[in-house]
């Protein structure tokens, strides 16, 4: 019998933590470049929309396109309401993987239609094969410039991506988490899971405090990844360059996608159990910003309890993402016209 869940709570005005975040969001900064005037934009850009999220959520949508959509457009509203500059990048992790692509294709469609630019934005994905040349069309690169980057208008230089054919792989894990340091931190770090609950690539008994580094591949992994190699395991790299536990951690928010029956036993140990390093996943328990975006599916080892409440959540989640805000000047979500609160 699995214990009883941890009680959670919701964002009811009258909250006690209310005071406390606004006390933190006020003495907010942020070290490294193009960090200038983030203290500032932590209390003015809608800080009742802030205060919303600063607790673990779960949020539940019917199917895969919807959570797809939901994940979209809150990363849309995010970077705009952001309000990024030649000097105020907003800095956005990323993962690969199944799971995402319909979170890009949202994205792309954003874009195409006027409403979000990627111009001022930074990105870091969260590993690569060793190995595989870059322009094998299963490394990380490729999936990414196909998948997203080339239909947007991210700079090339600003798309940070590990090396995994570097000489020497520990100073090209290093020279990264510097860049994350050089670009102020990541914003918003977006992930995936894998049945077994690893993210990224941080396989079960991965230090929960560990950075950016080289990681041999569990089997399961491994096994996994096969469909994408034609289902050779020969030709499946066994080690990885990958963004390390307390790498992603240290992001001001964390978004993981997590769809399909095959990973709900996943979703349980990351919801309804302690955090353990056999499930890495877990350890965003206890990070203050921490959204989980789910399918139905993906709920079917949930107690009913859990998944009741916090679909009784869902009028303070989509008001997250309702309005869609648009760079467009004109529309209703029109940017220029988010007023400071």
């Amino acid at each position: 019998m699995r214990p009883p869940p941890p009680p959670a709570s919701g964002c009811a005005s009258g909250s006690p933590a209310r005071g406390r975040v606004a006390r933190r969001l006020r003495g907010a900064g942020r070290s490294g470049g193009g960090g200038a005037g983030r203290a500032g934009e932590s209390v003015g850009l809608n800080l009742s929309w802030k205060l919303c999220i600063t607790i673990m959520r779960l949020v539940i949508l019917d199917n895969y396109d919807l959570a797809s959509e939901w994940a979209a457009k809150y990363i849309c509203n995010r970077i705009i309401q952001f309000k990024p500059g030649k000097d105020r990048y907003f800095t956005l992790g990323l993962p690969t993987g199944s799971t995402p692509l319909g979170c890009y294709k949202k994205l792309i469609e954003y874009h195409k239609n006027g409403f979000l630019s990627f111009k001022y934005v930074k990105t870091f994905n969260m590993d690569e094969y060793v190995g595989l040349p870059r322009q094998h069309p299963e490394s990380y690169h490729s999936y990414m410039w196909n998948n997203f980057f080339k239909h947007i208008d991210i700079d090339p230089n600003n798309a940070h991506i590990l090396d995994g054919n570097a000489a020497d792989l520990q100073a090209e894990c290093d020279a990264f988490e510097d860049k994350i340091k050089e670009a102020g931190g990541i914003d918003l770090f977006v992930g995936g899971i894998g049945p077994d609950g690893h993210i990224a690539f941080n396989e079960p008994g991965s230090s929960l405090v560990s950075r950016t580094r080289l990681k041999t591949l569990a089997m399961d992994t491994i096994l996994a990844n096969a469909k994408y190699f034609d289902g050779d395991l020969s030709k499946v790299p066994t080690m990885a360059l990958t963004v390390g536990v307390g790498t992603v951690m240290d992001a001001r928010e964390v978004m993981i996608l997590i769809t399909g029956a095959h990973k709900a036993f996943a979703l349980y140990k990351a919801i309804e159990e302690g955090v353990n390093h056999m499930w890495t996943v877990s350890a965003f328990q206890q990070h203050p910003q921490t959204i989980f975006v789910c399918d139905e599916d993906a709920t079917l080892e949930l107690r009913v309890k859990t998944v009741k409440y916090f679909k009784g959540l869902m009028h303070v989640h989509n008001k997250l993402v309702d309005p869609l805000y648009s760079m467009k000047e004109g529309t209703e979500g029109d940017w220029s016209k988010i007023l400071l609160e």
